[in-house]
């Protein structure tokens, strides 16, 4: 067995198919012709994006109706079609007497090189875009031909190094029943859209295609990212009863699409989903979520190559207001730096950048950018219950210097006569032990608490989280965690302000007893989580929740609380009879 990221959820059993696309080795002519190689540029961009947008269009007919992952695909046709990105090839063109081919070749590498130097695994997965980009276009100017995975056999587990978004987008998706490839991770496009086909998938499978055979029979676990080859006869049969399970669950789980969140005692919570953009709007809402807890508006940022101004920002964010219809639409402001650096905006390269120039500081610093995306969220603000969501606060001085500013956007709104909700709500992330431990006074001067647990957790344990030497005490178990996220509810509580939480522990089912003793109100997880979560909530009673929490209260090791969880709750799906979800620490 081998392993890997499980990206898409889900048993695949099958044969595997090794997926060798071919290099293609760019042309390194001078030519003296610039204008004709210009005009052989340009045929093949317009063929490059009519073929994009014929993928697209398939892929449709392949996707649940209203399900825009197909987009995904769009953000090629976008960088193509980038003012500074075709002004860096014609340049090379015009000016060096590049042939086409290098001119492509040169400016997709300067920008693969520029996110892959990036401590951001968003930023790096961007590279397999720019390069399936790059692949194609040079296919087209050489004539070679791509890989075709339109016409497959029954029961096929693709195997690559790298499956770039169009070759997932245009595979044969009856016959595919598994994705197994050396790179990319959870934010993936690959990833994006094998979720969106529902084919399960492990990504980040270290020396796959030497490991596995072709034609060789492997199953792929896309839950917890395990591969197995050549399976014995009793590993087939488990993994086809887990599948039969694992689709009895997913059935069973659709049930909840239209319900409440309540406890089994009738106490009601809001459930809401995490998004990037407008396209997570729509499968948030799909999936029965009550609302965006939070949309993370630096995807907006970091899928071009340039500033988005005022104009895009604001159709983004009006977009999924839109969508909503009338739900409340939760926008972070730009949270850029730290695992989230972007070229285009000159940040200097810092020795810790999580505890760097980031978020509002970056916001607070550069008030044009700041006050930008006010303007573009204030203006959404008319087309549905928008609410402004600031990131990392650690100080009061910060929160009134932002509605200091919001306060001016507003004014400059008025003057203009543009209409925006003027009692729009402003609330923060607590995502800091500065901003947890002083919780009851900026209680006073925002409307709502975001708890972000990734980034509390981190910061709590002093943990780097990319550090495989000590990644051991990243846990939100550790009870110093538990104490900081019960403060933070309840200092909420007292102020009369919703308490919300954003974190991955949101939708963990062995934090969902201790946030509903707690008093959480509402849980925003991403929207392949939210009828799970919203299982799991109906499944505890007040009662039963306080009283596991007092018995976690009172321990004093990480280990201790975990496992206690793990069990309680794998002994609590077993008397329901359901298969538990849960593992043992």
């Amino acid at each position: 067995m081998i392993r890997g990221i499980g990206t898409s959820k889900g048993i695949g059993i099958g044969h595997a198919l090794i997926i060798d696309e071919p290099q293609i080795e760019a042309k390194t002519e001078i030519v003296s012709d610039t204008a004709a190689e210009l005009r052989r540029y340009e045929n093949v961009k317009k063929k490059f994006i009519a073929d994009t947008q014929n993928i697209i269009e398939e892929l449709k007919k392949k996707l649940k109706k209203n399900d825009k992952t197909s987009l995904v695909l769009q953000n090629q046709i976008y960088l193509i079609e980038d003012i500074e990105m075709n002004q860096q090839i014609i340049g090379f063109i015009e000016n060096e007497h590049l042939c086409a081919d290098a001119a492509v070749d040169r400016t997709c590498s300067l920008y693969a090189d520029i996110f892959a130097s990036l401590d951001s695994e968003v930023m790096n997965q961007r590279v397999a875009d720019i390069e399936d980009l790059k692949h194609r276009i040079l296919s087209m100017l050489s004539g070679n031909v791509t890989v075709d995975l339109s016409n497959l056999e029954p029961d096929t587990i693709i195997v690559a190094k790298q499956l770039h978004p169009s070759v997932t987008a245009a595979m044969d998706t009856k016959h595919v029943v598994g994705i197994i490839a050396e790179k990319g991770g959870e934010t993936s496009h690959a990833a994006i859209l094998a979720r969106a086909l529902e084919i399960p998938a492990v990504l980040s499978v270290k020396d796959a295609c030497s490991k596995i055979a072709d034609n060789e029979s492997v199953i792929v676990d896309g839950e917890y990212g395990e591969v197995f080859l050549k399976p014995i006869e009793k590993t087939v049969q488990i993994y086809t009863k887990k599948k039969k399970e694992y689709q009895k669950k997913v059935k069973e789980l659709k049930k909840y699409i239209d319900r409440e969140t309540v406890t089994s005692d009738g106490y009601k919570v809001c459930l809401a989903a995490n998004i990037g953009n407008e396209d997570d709007a729509v499968k948030g809402m799909k999936s029965g979520a009550e609302g965006v807890g939070l949309f993370r508006t630096e995807f907006l940022f970091m899928n071009g190559v340039s500033m988005p101004d005022e104009e895009k920002q604001f159709e983004a964010y009006k977009k999924a207001a839109i969508v909503l219809k009338g739900k409340t639409l939760t926008i972070r402001t730009l949270d850029v730096g730290g695992d989230k650096n972007i070229p285009y905006m000159g940040l200097a390269k810092e020795t810790n950048p999580f505890l760097g120039y980031r978020a509002i500081r970056f916001c607070l610093g550069r008030v044009d950018v700041f006050t930008t995306q006010l303007r573009a969220i204030l203006r959404a603000s008319a087309f549905g219950k928008v609410r402004i969501m600031i990131p990392l606060v650690t100080s009061l001085e910060e929160v009134l210097r932002v509605k200091t500013l919001l306060k001016k956007v507003k004014e400059s709104l008025d003057k203009q006569k543009i209409p925006y909700d003027k009692d729009i709500k402003l609330g923060i992330m607590i995502e800091t032990p500065a901003a947890a431990l002083i919780s009851d006074l900026l209680a006073k001067e925002v409307d709502f608490f975001s708890i972000g647990t990734n980034d509390l957790t981190q910061y709590t344990m002093a943990v780097d989280r990319g550090n495989e030497n000590v990644a051991y005490l990243y846990s939100v178990f550790h009870p110093s965690v538990l104490r900081i996220i019960k403060y933070i509810i309840e200092n909420a509580k007292k102020a009369g302000i919703e308490a919300g939480m954003c974190g991955e522990a949101a939708g963990n089912p062995c934090m969902i007893p201790l946030l509903l003793s707690f008093g959480l109100d509402e849980f925003s997880v991403s929207p392949s989580n939210v009828l799970e979560t919203r299982k799991n909530i109906a499944s505890w009673s007040i009662r039963e929740a306080d009283e596991v929490t007092t018995s976690v209260m009172a321990m004093c090791t990480e280990k201790e609380v975990a496992n206690y969880l793990s069990d309680y709750i794998a002994a609590k799906e077993q008397r329901s009879g359901c298969a538990s979800q849960t593992r043992r620490i």
